[in-house]
């Protein structure tokens, strides 16, 4: 089944999301790659692509990252708005997160980033040429930060590879899902060098289940 993963998709997608469970979007923690990639990064300018519920883009700010927290969601974003509300989260953090609806597919900042991350956003265009889109945002000596799908040989996008964080069971369509060395291919190494370019198995658990999650993680640095 092709998936359009437009506005509309998306906005019945999180009105319908609050069941709770594991991998259910908003209630997550923020993804543990987070801290594992970014953690000995000084804080500077952020774009959360694709944020969804804002645990990333709330950490980055307790962090002392000046966020913009993007999606085509306004479902999504008033979750993300309640979710820093729930947590207590402190002025000062507060004012360092900016959420923006936006169609990411054409929407362009007015400013580079030093860092760029996105974690399993799909949008309505190829999951590839929207890496190399967000990739353009990169200011020089900046990161981008990639955690998506992974596609694995053979699954048809029915196979061993999901994350119920944005609506697909454990099956994520073929389309939305990836390869590490697919991804770092489409990295210049005359613009890029790769820090990490890595395919990983973990779970989520919670209310009695268990939820496979089979990840794609690649970290660059834009060269100065």
């Amino acid at each position: 089944m092709t998936h359009g993963f437009d506005k509309d998709y998306w906005e019945r997608h999180w009105q319908r999301g609050r069941d709770g469970g594991p991998g259910s979007m908003g209630g997550n923690p923020p993804n543990p790659y987070l801290a594992r990639e970014l953690g000995g990064l000084g804080p500077g300018t952020a774009l959360d692509a694709g944020c969804g519920g804002g645990a990333e883009a709330i950490w980055l700010a307790s962090h002392g990252w000046e966020v913009t927290a993007a999606d085509i969601s306004s479902e999504a974003l008033a979750r993300a708005a309640e979710r820093a509300a729930a947590n207590g989260v402190a002025s000062g953090v507060r004012e360092r997160v900016r959420w923006v609806e936006a169609d990411l597919g054409v929407w362009s900042p007015d400013t580079r980033f030093d860092l760029v991350m996105t974690h399993y956003a799909h949008p309505a265009m190829p999951q590839l040429e929207f890496y190399d889109r967000i990739a353009g945002w990169v200011a020089p000596g900046g990161t981008l930060l990639i955690v998506g799908h992974l596609h694995t040989t053979g699954s048809g996008g029915h196979g061993h590879h999901g994350h119920r964080r944005h609506g697909h069971g454990h099956h994520p369509p073929a389309e939305a899902s990836v390869t590490s060395a697919a991804v770092a291919a489409r990295l210049d190494g005359t613009e890029w060098e790769i820090v990490t370019a890595e395919e990983h198995v973990r779970t989520l658990s919670g209310g009695g289940r268990e939820v496979p999650l089979y990840d794609v993680v690649v970290r660059a640095t834009r060269r100065g």
